[in-house]
Formats: C-alpha cells, sequence, structure tokens
C-alpha cells in the first residue's frame, strides 16, 4: 500500500482528536480499535483487485474514505444511542473533498449498517461502492474476527455470554435492535445479526467469502451449546 501523504495524514489525527472527547466509550474501542479498519480494508483491496476497481487505489476515493472512517459516528459509541456522523463530516472537508464526493461518502456511511436492513428495508439504492464496502465491513463481523469482536463488545457492555432464559429476538425492528434497554447476550447476537449477514451480501466475492465465515461460525456456536450443557 503507498504510504500516507502528509495531507491525508493530518486529516486522520484531525478525525482521532475530534471523534474521542464526544463519545461515552469513545473510539478506540477493544472491539473497534484504530487499526480495525485495516483488515476491512485488506477485504476492499483484493474485492477492488477482482473486480478490476482500479478507483481504490485513490486515498480520496469513496470507497477508501469510507471503510476507513464509518465507524467514527457509529451510534453504538456515542452517549444518547443516536447516530453522529459530524466528525466524519469535519473530516471530508478538511481532506478537501468536493461535494458530490462528500455526499457519497456520507450516504455509504449513513446507509451501510445492519440497523438499516434489519427489517428487510434499505434506505439507499445499493450502488457498486457502497455495496464493496459494506460487505467488507459485514465480512469482517463473522467468521474467527467476528466471534471475537463479537465478545469482545459484549463484555465491554457487561452481557452474559449466554442466559438460556434471554431467548433471541425475533422480528427486530430498527428502533429494537438499537435499543439499549433490553437485556441481551453474546450467544444471542449470532442469532439476531451474524447468521443473517451471509444471506445479505451484495457482491458475488463477498457472498463466496461469506460461506466459509458462516460455517465456522455455525460450528463455533453449536461447540459453544455442547460444552454449556455439559454434553461436550
Amino acid at each position: 500500500m503507498p504510504p500516507t501523504t502528509p495531507r491525508t495524514r493530518s486529516a486522520s489525527e484531525t478525525l482521532r482528536s475530534r471523534s474521542q472527547p464526544k463519545r461515552a466509550s469513545p473510539l478506540p474501542t477493544a472491539s473497534s480499535p484504530w487499526n480495525w479498519p485495516l483488515s476491512c480494508t485488506t477485504l476492499v483491496t483484493s474485492y477492488a483487485s477482482i473486480l478490476s476497481f482500479i478507483d481504490f487505489i485513490c486515498f480520496t476515493s469513496p470507497i477508501h474514505l469510507s471503510i476507513t472512517i464509518f465507524c467514527a459516528g457509529d451510534y453504538k459509541y456515542t452517549k444518547n444511542n443516536v447516530e453522529d456522523i459530524s466528525v466524519v463530516e469535519m473530516f471530508l472537508q478538511e481532506v478537501g473533498l468536493d461535494e458530490g464526493q462528500k455526499d457519497e461518502i456520507v450516504a455509504i456511511i449513513k446507509g451501510m449498517g445492519f440497523k438499516n436492513e434489519v427489517s428487510n428495508k434499505s434506505i439507499v439504492e445499493p450502488t457498486l461502492e457502497f455495496a464493496i464496502v459494506q460487505d467488507a465491513d459485514r465480512l469482517d463481523a463473522i467468521g474467527a474476527i467476528g466471534i471475537a469482536r463479537c465478545f469482545t463488545y459484549g463484555g465491554s457492555k457487561n452481557s452474559a455470554l449466554h442466559d438460556p432464559r434471554i431467548l433471541p429476538r425475533d422480528s427486530l425492528s430498527k428502533e429494537k435492535y438499537m435499543s439499549k434497554e433490553e437485556k441481551q447476550t453474546s450467544i444471542n447476537h449470532f442469532h439476531e445479526k451474524l447468521f443473517k449477514l451471509k444471506d445479505m451480501m451484495k457482491t458475488e466475492a463477498g457472498k463466496r467469502r461469506a460461506e466459509k465465515r458462516h460455517r465456522f461460525m455455525e460450528e463455533f456456536v453449536a461447540e459453544f451449546y455442547e460444552e454449556w450443557s455439559g454434553r461436550a
């Protein structure tokens, strides 16, 4: 990967410094550290290669910037449980993008979350750029890394690993999925979200890669239940 230019590096530092004071659980967090987007970026780079999407190599391309900064305004890390992308907008302003590029990146970030499709309703018409960024994010949420992130985040919120009395929620709305009021467990997150992501991939490359990661999670959860019950 080419070295970061001074201009981009300065903007990245600005994003980091401006985002932290506003959050109850400021980035970086254990489940979303500052180097976590590099994993997504690696996935996106391979997508771009498969799709001959040459534009990605530009550091100010919508794909590259979206996958690098999309978690900065995530509602899970704000005090009032509301998405706040003001720090993203400040970052894009300093990078010096034109209005069209900024609007495209903001649209990707606003629409890519699982919460926006939890009830099978997407708030944006997916472009190829949107699909690539969203699939990379979702791939990083499943498989071995996804399992590690799931339990790390659950632990940070004092969620139980598993409680047979607390069942996974069905027919979730966006509001119910985002709610921090209901008591939930880390293992339920597999049923409520992670097991669903394989069938929500939008690119062929994403669908192929999701198959293996999905099977790994299924095997893990099956073994978890066996050990929890004392059968293994």
